[in-house]
């Protein structure tokens, strides 16, 4: 098969190359940032947003297209019909974020989409939104060459992908690294979360590119396991020194932002049913990644690594706020991020001693 992976350079899409050509498969795969053939899978450069760019690729038939591309639903109203024309097969990447509440997440489970009565939410194209009503195009469009895939949160270390609640890597590391509390709201801590590795969503949207069963379908693609949040940050605190400290969730949510993100899904317990994605692709669930022991492994071995993620010291500052103090402050001026926090540890300090 030739297979077309548009942004395939991340958590699932990395392993997905190399699986789909250790397979055979002529794998080609977008990239903004370069990169050279490799374990089969040729890279070609340019922003797959770009329609001459998109265009140029389309002109030619893929046996499938895997599209891990984050559209706006405008845009991909633009651009389905392109995706359907030039393919056998089109792999859209949706998310879990799509469902509302549920005790246990199922295909057939009711969309926030579909029941959410927040008018403020709705009249956004937030992400969990948006996915669904680029489903919708799908399900609409009158052609069933097509698969909707709905990973759950996944987690990897080659790419270092490890998510806390709504804090990505970046956000929660330095602070643990640092010995500086990381704040949590509790009502979060308690919430269930399902994660994944990156390379067991890999292998099961391997097996549904070319499978016939896949066609006109949608398919929740996570692993068997879950756990809260909290016990979340226990397991990452056993490899590193993590520390995290309650805070207020209104308080939280004005700090950190994304706040439709905590109140429409990790607000939520999040425990899937992946029983439909398992018959589908012949996979035995005993032979997924436990949570905890791939969480474990995966981070141990990001950290071997030694690569450091960005770290926003503006950010930082925010988060010293919901910790009742400043405690990043020493080891920011430490990190000689003073002037690219823009100062603000000392403001912060001074509005605190003024308060």
């Amino acid at each position: 098969m030739r297979v077309l992976v548009l942004g395939g350079t991340g958590a699932i899409g990395s392993h997905l190359c190399r699986l789909l050509a250790g397979r055979g498969c002529t794998v080609v795969c977008t990239t903004r940032r370069g990169g050279k053939a490799s374990c089969g899978v040729d890279y070609v450069v340019g922003d797959a947003k770009d329609p001459v760019f998109l265009g140029g690729l389309l002109e030619e038939h893929w046996d499938a297209i895997v599209d891990f591309m984050v559209w706006s639903t405008a845009e991909f109203r633009e651009r389905y019909r392109g995706f359907l024309a030039s393919t056998g097969q089109y792999v859209f990447t949706s998310s879990y974020r799509v469902y509302a509440d549920v005790p246990v997440i199922r295909e057939d489970s009711p969309r926030l989409l579909d029941v959410v009565d927040d008018d403020e939410y709705l009249a956004t194209d937030e992400y969990a939104l948006c996915k669904a009503r680029c489903e919708d195009i799908l399900f609409g469009s009158g052609s069933s060459n097509w698969t909707i895939v709905r990973p759950a949160v996944t987690y990897d270390g080659a790419n270092g992908r490890f998510q806390l609640g709504v804090f990505e890597l970046g956000d929660w590391i330095w602070r643990a690294e640092k010995g500086v509390p990381v704040p949590m709201p509790r009502e979060i801590l308690r919430k269930q979360a399902t994660m994944t590795s990156g390379a067991d969503v890999a292998e099961m949207i391997s097996r549904l590119v070319g499978n016939p069963d896949a066609r006109g379908e949608a398919f929740t693609a996570s692993g068997s396991d879950h756990m809260a949040w909290g016990d979340v940050a226990d397991v990452y605190a056993a490899v590193l020194p993590l520390r995290v400290v309650e805070c207020s969730l209104p308080a939280f949510e004005r700090q950190r932002g994304s706040v439709y993100q905590v109140r429409y899904d990790r607000m939520l317990n999040r425990v899937v049913d992946n029983s439909k994605v398992l018959a589908a692709t012949g996979i035995d669930g005993k032979n997924l990644t436990p949570m905890r022991e791939g969480l474990v492994r995966e981070l141990g071995a990001f950290l071997e690594t030694g690569r450091k993620p960005e770290c926003s010291f503006g950010f930082q500052g925010k988060m010293d706020c919901l910790c009742g103090g400043f405690a990043s402050l020493v080891p920011v001026v430490r990190d000689g991020g003073l002037l690219a926090a823009g100062k603000y540890a000392v403001r912060r300090a001074m509005a605190g001693i003024a308060k």
